[in-house]
């Protein structure tokens, strides 16, 4: 298994003859309560020998890495894509040559062409997982052992999906050369290091893990809806139209929000809805582990983004615990505090670094941010939690009164996974919104449901706490609001 690195582009080049699939027209069968459905093109795929795939594909790496080595980095990202087709072309005509040397049978042109297509792939794209990358029905590629696939589709149906490899080692060797090959953020995956984390071309995010589980673990999370507002989200049957003109309204307003809910309940989605009510002047920071939210990408509606990726660290620790070149979201967040910015957004608070984003708020507003919880007021204590971990300075009473001074309103978002005659669908809902205010002594904070979840789990509005009623200079619905207020009771 080589680990030549070079350059990885998103951008799609003209490849050899063989036209691709659109892979959006196969039609679905259904087995038992999950459907399963032939994605992988067959011009692509079907015939394809991945072993052969994987040996062309280590030997076009040596080569492409010795090459732009001798080039002393002189070679951009199409150079390499375009010298690259040109060794994979090289290696299948070697390897033809030599099949018929030893009296096997030659390949047809076509067999060839899906050859170089897999090849090339492989080297520069994902594989056997490209298909299903590109096609743009499915959210969510969920693998759990190199057979076993499934793919959440954008209308929230659950399908079975094609092997990504022959093997669970051959999956774990091409997700090491993933991990390996890019020169910008390359990271290791490797018994010692059984994590990764990677961001894709094209704004989606693999997870995997291996070693320290049973089979290889990987999810692909695809990013649908990039340009996306809160009027979509109304669309979608993700939140209210009330419900939607008071979150508008509290953008505005500078209101500091938290969006909190379970993995995959769409909270990245809703933050970049959120992000979309923000004035495109203002100067917004992003702090992300890997970029998912790509604001610095859409220049139309925001002119001055300043994004900010975690880096981990390599090799051995230091004496205060760090490895070499780590940096952490909690030092992008105290270093921006130079770069002027109007507002933060914290992809994910996930420990101390929502310390230094309570900093960040203490001096401006209007900051926007997701966490993982069970609810809305779990929320607040998995914040509390988050910041006792800055240090033994931060005492619970002391994170709990910050976190109340700093932060207006929790969003949940509920995630609800149901099976009916089509098979088993997800349906992503608002569920509730409370407004936070600094409380008693004993509990350090007060909230209020402002929207409350009815029997179907959509945010409905519920109790409007007075300093809310102003939300109507910037388009909170309040007579609609209290018309369904009314309703309610």
């Amino acid at each position: 298994m080589t680990s030549g690195r070079f350059s990885d582009d998103p951008r799609t080049l003209p490849l050899f003859t063989q036209p691709a699939t659109d892979v959006a027209t196969a039609a679905p069968r259904h087995i038992g309560s999950v459907s399963r459905m032939p994605l992988a093109p067959p011009q692509a795929a079907e015939g394809v020998d991945w072993q052969m795939v994987a040996a062309l594909r280590a030997k076009a790496s040596d080569q492409l890495s010795q090459a732009v080595a001798a080039d002393r980095g002189r070679l951009d990202k199409t150079g390499q894509q375009e010298l690259g087709r040109a060794i994979v072309l090289e290696l299948i005509d070697t390897a033809m040559v030599d099949r018929v040397n030893e009296g096997s049978a030659s390949m047809s042109a076509a067999d060839q062409s899906r050859l170089a297509h897999a090849v090339f792939d492989s080297l520069f794209r994902l594989g056997r997982l490209q298909p299903l990358v590109d096609d743009d029905r499915i959210e969510n590629i969920i693998i759990t052992g190199h057979d076993r696939v499934l793919l959440e589709l954008i209308d929230g149906s659950l399908l079975e999906g094609p092997s990504v490899a022959d093997s669970d080692d051959d999956l774990i060797d091409f997700l090491v050369f993933l991990a390996s090959r890019s020169e910008v953020n390359a990271r290791g995956f490797s018994e010692a290091q059984p994590r990764l984390h990677l961001r894709l071309d094209g704004g989606s995010r693999l997870a995997a893990a291996a070693w320290v589980t049973p089979r290889p673990s990987v999810v692909i999370r695809r990013h649908r809806l990039m340009e996306v507002r809160l009027e979509d989200l109304v669309d979608r049957q993700m939140l209210t139209p009330v419900a939607a003109s008071f979150l508008s309204a509290a953008v505005k307003a500078r209101r500091s929000i938290v969006v909190s809910g379970c993995q995959g309940a769409g909270k990245t989605t809703l933050v970049r809805a959120l992000c979309a009510e923000i004035d495109p002047l203002e100067a917004i920071g992003t702090f992300e582990t890997e970029y998912e939210l790509h604001l610095h990408e859409l220049l139309d509606r925001h002119r001055i983004v300043h994004p900010w990726e975690a880096r981990p660290g390599s090799g051995e620790r230091g004496v205060d615990g760090r490895q070499a070149g780590e940096f952490t979201l909690d030092e992008a967040l105290v270093d921006s505090f130079r770069f002027n910015l109007s507002r933060q957004i914290v992809g994910e608070v996930r420990g101390k670094e929502i310390w230094a984003m309570i900093k960040a708020m203490e001096s401006g507003t209007g900051s926007i941010s997701t966490t993982h919880a069970s609810d809305a007021v779990a929320a607040v204590r998995k914040l509390v939690t988050c910041a006792m971990e800055a240090g033994p300075h931060v005492t619970q009473a002391l994170a709990t009164s910050k976190l109340a001074a700093t932060v207006d309103l929790i969003v949940h978002l509920d995630l609800q996974t149901t099976t009916g005659p089509s098979g088993p669908t997800r349906r992503r809902r608002v569920a509730e919104i409370i407004a936070l205010d600094p409380g008693e002594r004993e509990t350090g904070y007060a909230t209020t449901h402002v929207f409350s979840p009815d029997s179907d789990r959509v945010a409905t509005p519920n109790v409007l706490p007075d300093a809310y009623r102003a939300l109507t200079e910037h388009g909170f619905d309040l007579s609609g609001y209290l018309l369904q207020q009314g309703r309610t009771s």
